[in-house]
């Protein structure tokens, strides 16, 4: 044994991480960015769907929304599956189902099948996300994971900035064969989905143990020092329904990421519509959904340094409330801004405050919960978080309803949610010191 501050230990902590960021985080963005792309891409879609299909703002709202009922269902049946059979075969399994649901989304007719699909799209897709943060405690000591879950989330914001132009692009196909341009969208979008399920199955090891790129003292390091993260750190040893419901800790990180997730979510799926409506309808769709990707720039950015921050200082709390704080003012500033360029600006700041905070977030999640609540909890919190996905475009479709289409009340809410989120952060998140790294 040595020091960990030795030169050997620093020199193989270097070698393992430096290996799972450039073979497993890149690979890993690349299949959560379609997993957004199928998800979010109806937002893209809407600009001509709804008025196709004569949908309301409350249909749309619903149909939305609906893909989150789906996932809170089926998340942590889906995330114990994974542990039993491994990461590789079943998130290859998810990348199939929701591939192809996502490309079936081109038949819809009616708000009966836009319901389903979008609720089995959710079903679907449920597990992926809680899937690969589980997958990530496997790779990534505790003291370290903040840095690589913000590396995996700002890659995938980097990587996902094709998506909006990609889909006005798609739009323009509208009358191709018969076909609409928002039909085009699903159906291309949909494809690769499938298609890297292969590249899973073929590349992506279930454990360090079966890593052919990982020599045999690298997988004895990184053994050592996520066993003692689960000697030394005070976790929550195991997650039935019943500890899950009634541990505050748990409850408390619940609660935040549903105030979140429904603030989120809520502007998420209205973005585009909110942009054309300030620019007086001089903007396009393909010039909405292009210029869309300014937000996720700057908080991709911002997440890549807040993620080095919070590791170097372990100051996950103040990431955490900082970080909903200018997000709460972001969307405050939506409702003064008269123009479709103000409304950027002042979502850009909203991304920036949304991204200094997740990757903290998710540490401090990730670190809450040990080998045993590690499958259950993290897609328990997800879950339950992610029913903002629902709650919050069916209550922004029904604003905008009742207010004569306007943004307003909307973007009030979702301002005083993330700022609750934030005093609440500060309230009941603890401040633990940074993990220490287990002599090797």
């Amino acid at each position: 044994m040595f020091d960990a501050n030795s030169e050997d230990s620093k020199a193989l902590e270097k070698a393992v991480i430096g290996k799972i960021m450039t073979r497993l985080i890149p690979f890993l963005a690349i299949l959560y960015v379609f997993c957004l792309l199928d998800r979010g891409n109806v937002s893209i879609a809407a600009l001509t769907m709804q008025k196709d299909l004569h949908f309301s703002d409350k249909v749309y709202g619903m149909g939305a929304g609906i893909f989150f009922i789906g996932y809170f269902l089926f998340e942590v049946p889906s995330n114990l599956i994974m542990e039993r059979v491994g990461a590789r075969k079943w998130i290859a399994r998810i990348m199939v189902t929701w591939g192809l649901i996502s490309a079936c989304m081109m038949f819809v007719k009616s708000p009966a099948s836009f319901y389903s699909l979008r609720f089995l799209l959710g079903l679907a897709e449920a597990g992926f996300y809680p899937g690969v943060l589980l997958y990530l405690t496997y790779w990534v000591p505790a003291a370290l994971r903040a840095r690589v879950i913000s590396r995996f989330l700002a890659l995938t914001a980097i990587l996902g900035l094709f998506g909006g132009p990609l889909g006005g692009l798609l739009l323009k196909l509208h009358g191709w064969h018969g076909l609409m341009g928002w039909q085009w969208l699903f159906l291309i979008e949909g494809i690769p989905s499938v298609l890297l399920s292969l590249a899973v199955l073929r590349f992506l090891p279930d454990t360090p143990q079966k890593a052919p790129w990982l020599t045999e003292p690298e997988k004895q390091w990184l053994a050592n020092q996520l066993e003692h993260d689960t000697q030394t750190q005070h976790r929550v040893p195991h997650l039935s329904w019943r500890k899950a419901l009634t541990d505050p800790r748990v409850l408390h990180l619940c609660l935040i990421f549903i105030l979140t997730s429904t603030a989120g979510n809520a502007i998420g799926f209205f973005g585009p519509q909110l942009l054309k409506a300030r620019s007086g309808g001089i903007w396009t769709d393909s010039f909405v959904a292009t210029i869309g990707v300014i937000p996720a720039i700057v908080g991709a950015i911002s997440m890549l340094l807040a993620s080095h921050h919070s590791d170097r200082t372990g100051r996950r709390r103040l990431h955490v409330v900082a970080g909903y704080s200018i997000a709460s003012l972001g969307f405050l500033l939506c409702v003064f801004m008269p123009t479709a360029s103000g409304v950027i600006v002042a979502l850009a700041i909203t991304a920036l405050g949304e991204r200094i905070a997740a990757g903290s977030y998710w540490a401090v999640t990730t670190n809450l919960l040990g080998a045993g609540a590690a499958a259950g909890g993290l897609a328990f919190i997800n879950s339950v978080g992610n029913l903002g996905g629902f709650i919050g475009p069916f209550v922004m479709g029904e604003l905008k309803t009742r207010n004569g289409g306007a943004f307003w009340p909307g973007l009030y809410t979702a301002s005083g949610l993330m700022l609750t989120a934030s005093i609440l952060a500060y309230l009941t998140l603890k401040q633990p010191p940074a993990p220490e790294r287990k002599d090797t």
